[in-house]
């Protein structure tokens, strides 16, 4: 998710496609929590690791 995200940021940046550049922000965002949350040991959504 964070890898999907950063590729967006850098499409929506070149492109100047602003919705891409969104989207890449709040999916590296919630990438970013889960990473955290999972590494911490938390279930997340009855797992221990998000993927």
């Amino acid at each position: 998710m964070i890898a999907v995200g950063v590729i967006l940021l850098i499409i929506g940046f070149l492109t100047g496609i602003s919705i891409l550049w969104t989207i890449g922000i709040i999916l590296t965002v919630v990438g970013a929590v889960l990473w955290i949350l999972g590494s911490t040991g938390h279930a997340i959504a009855g797992r221990r690791h998000y993927w």
